[in-house]
């Protein structure tokens, strides 16, 4: 009976383990860095810790500022919204960005990010931008 139990608690401390990224209710949800109320979720972004805790922003340079003044946090997943549809969260880590040119983010963070490589290339050309990997934005001083 003691094993059957153990198993039981064992799965069960494996399924509150997920980590899913939680839709960002527009102009209800606010920044967790600046406080600003989310209001353009084509810039929007999230993080998930470790400990399943989210965190949503309204410009993806809030995040990263963010996650630079709680560097102990320990981050399990960075999510940011494909710029061709409002709240769509993809993961940073295969997101296709650019940065620059006329890209007119709510704190000035000047990045936007796109599920397809084609819809970040065809947008390039139109904003005046230029290609940025995620390993170049999650370093950004």
């Amino acid at each position: 009976m003691k094993y059957i139990i153990s198993i039981i608690i064992l799965l069960a401390s494996f399924s509150c383990s997920s980590y899913k990224v939680d839709p960002i209710k527009l102009n209800v949800d606010n920044c967790d860095f600046c406080k600003m109320s989310i209001a353009d979720g084509k810039y929007a972004s999230e993080v998930i810790t470790q400990k399943g805790r989210v965190y949503k922003f309204d410009d993806f340079i809030c995040m990263i500022n963010y996650c630079k003044e709680n560097a102990t946090t320990k981050i399990e997943a960075y999510y940011v919204n494909d710029f061709t549809q409002d709240n769509n969260l993809i993961s940073a880590e295969t997101a296709f960005f650019l940065s620059g040119g006329t890209i007119q983010s709510p704190m000035k963070g000047g990045i936007i990010a796109f599920l397809k490589e084609k819809d970040a290339k065809e947008f390039e050309s139109r904003l005046n931008a230029k290609s940025i990997t995620w390993k170049a934005i999650i370093t950004k001083e």
